[in-house]
């Protein structure tokens, strides 16, 4: 324990051991400058000024301009303009994908696939836009009953007006020839 001690006390001593630095001029070996220091003082000086260094580049680097050229650093400018761009072109890609689902049920009414007064832009927007298969999609036995019996009675509706048609027109020609 004691030797511990006693190389603390070298280390002490060396530490706080007054040195003089002195700065003379070779020609006439006049005193130009004297310091008188410790080697603690040299150690706490140096630690300070480094210390000091650092902080006046962080600040330098964080709070000007200087920062942009730092590889991972953008301008406040390139990112607002960036995030303006993205919405645009979410909102524009929302658009084209509106405006084609729209020319597609213009073209299904163009070549006679869909009625027209099903189509209503309206709807078509608020919809979502999804492809079906016509080979995929079959009608169950119920729904093909129910078809049929659509279809007899739309035949027997048209025929009923037929009829009553003709009757109507004969019955017209009653009337002018009395």
């Amino acid at each position: 324990m004691s030797e511990k001690r006693l190389k603390r006390q070298i280390i002490k001593k060396k530490l706080f051991t007054k040195n003089r630095l002195v700065i003379l001029n070779e020609d006439t070996f006049e005193e130009i400058f004297s310091l008188r220091l410790t080697l603690m003082n040299v150690f706490v000086f140096a630690t300070s000024g480094t210390i000091l260094i650092i902080f006046v580049t962080t600040f330098i680097i964080a709070f000007t301009p200087l920062r942009e050229y730092i590889p991972g650093y953008a301008s406040s400018k390139l990112r607002k303009d960036a995030t303006e761009l993205a919405l645009k072109s979410d909102s524009l890609t929302n658009a084209l994908k509106k405006n084609e689902a729209y020319q597609q049920s213009i073209i299904k009414v163009l070549n006679g696939d869909l009625e027209y007064e099903k189509v209503n832009k309206d709807s078509i927007l608020a919809s979502d836009v999804s492809q079906v298969n016509p080979e995929k999609v079959e009608a169950s036995k119920p729904e093909l009953v129910l078809r049929k019996q659509v279809e007899a009675e739309e035949k027997r509706i048209r025929e009923a007006s037929k009829t009553q048609g003709k009757a109507e027109l004969s019955g017209a020609k009653n009337k002018k020839k009395k």
